[in-house]
């Protein structure tokens, strides 16, 4: 795959972080995790007032983004390439106050901005995660409103019992060990990733341990604001040892947009990507990315087909070529589950290669039979060119 080194020119790649004040937690975490970046990112720090969690005028003050913008000036002066405000607090104040900080960080000083909100979202979408178990340090009241808040962003949540815990500086000592408890009893009922929503909490060294135990992804909320960062900086980062984020989110996050432009271009009711690569812990049998017209259903989760044995995949191993059926009609037949269980009646396939292999390909679902127009191939085409130079 491509070296995607986070790097601006002969410089490192320069993140400003706009952090709590009592924050004990993402510093330190963030320096260890960008060992990784092999020197290639530098962190810079700047403090905003935050000393107590709750929900109460006095809090939610806490969060006004005077003082943000303020600190987020004088990080600019540094140059810094990407801005991110490394608080959580947008996950029961409301995803949309963040997506407007963020929007205003960039109107200041024209630097591009995130938060850590906005990042646990971003690395949902990017792993198809529609019902998420949630780690907390927080009472139980904010705990319910951050439940709320997610589920207005189509996030069903599995809530592990929270610490409790109102003092922010307090985060930071709840041990390891618990934490790592705590997010193995949120990963149950169906939760097919865990978040550990607080930035001042350490969960990330756990990750890795975590992913493997429990065979779904886990997102530290310190982890997922580091990546998210590098992202929106144009870096792609590919760092083993601190879970699936850091090692293979970014181009699980490219390939969601990717399809999801597809199905944008095409009208389809589906795109999927299936492909074999074993070091980002991807097979062809499960989707490394899906995007879904409304009321289709997703066909991510569904291991139940052998895929490189169907005749369909067949055809595009030897023939190496787009493979475009208006109808089901005529061979290579796709199988039977296709057309009985989602409701497929027209495909395109298009297969992706790497180093003389077909690594996977590229399938565009129609609910109905449909004549694929010469503009829907051209983009099957285009999207196809994407994702083999990205895997070259």
């Amino acid at each position: 795959m491509s070296d995607n080194r986070p790097t601006i020119g002969t410089r490192p790649l320069r993140v400003g972080m706009l952090t709590p004040s009592s924050n004990t937690c993402l510093e330190p975490v963030t320096y260890g995790l960008l060992r990784g970046a092999a020197g290639t990112v530098s962190a810079h720090f700047a403090r905003v007032p935050v000393t107590r969690i709750a929900l109460d005028s006095g809090s939610d003050a806490q969060f006004d983004p005077v003082p943000m913008l303020a600190a987020a000036r004088q990080l600019a002066d540094a140059k810094v390439d990407v801005l991110v405000w490394n608080g959580t607090s947008g996950s029961w104040l409301g995803v949309e106050r963040d997506r407007k900080l963020a929007a205003a960080l960039t109107e200041a000083t024209g630097v591009p901005a995130t938060t850590s909100t906005l990042s646990l979202l971003d690395a949902c979408a990017a792993y198809g995660v529609t019902r998420l178990g949630l780690a907390l340090p927080y009472t139980r009241d904010v705990a319910d409103a951050i439940v709320a808040e997610y589920a207005r962003e189509g996030l069903e949540c599995v809530l592990a019992e929270p610490f409790g815990e109102d003092d922010n500086e307090a985060f930071a000592r709840i041990p390891a060990a618990d934490v790592a408890r705590q997010v193995e009893a949120a990963a149950t009922d169906g939760a097919q990733a865990v978040a550990v929503v607080c930035t001042n909490v350490h969960g990330a060294f756990e990750a890795e341990r975590l992913e493997q135990a429990l065979d779904i992804p886990v997102f530290d909320s310190v982890t997922a604001t580091l990546w998210n960062a590098l992202r929106l900086a144009g870096a792609a980062p590919s760092w083993s040892g601190f879970g699936t984020l850091l090692r293979d989110g970014a181009l699980r996050a490219e390939v969601q947009s990717v399809l999801t432009g597809l199905l944008s271009a095409t009208g389809a009711d589906r795109t999927t990507f299936r492909v074999d690569l074993p070091a980002h812990g991807l097979h062809v049998d499960l989707t490394a990315g899906e995007a879904l017209g409304e009321g289709v259903r997703s066909i991510r989760r569904d291991a139940s087909l052998d895929q490189r044995r169907l005749n369909t995949v067949e055809w595009l191993e030897a023939e190496r070529r787009a493979l475009v059926q208006p109808h089901f009609r005529d061979a290579p037949n796709p199988p039977q589950a296709l057309i009985d269980v989602y409701g497929v009646n027209a495909q395109m396939l298009s297969p992706v290669q790497t180093g003389g292999a077909m690594t996977g390909w590229i399938s565009v679902h129609s609910m109905r039979e449909r004549a694929w127009s010469a503009a829907d191939q051209e983009a099957l085409a285009a999207a196809t060119a994407v994702l083999t130079e990205r895997l070259s």
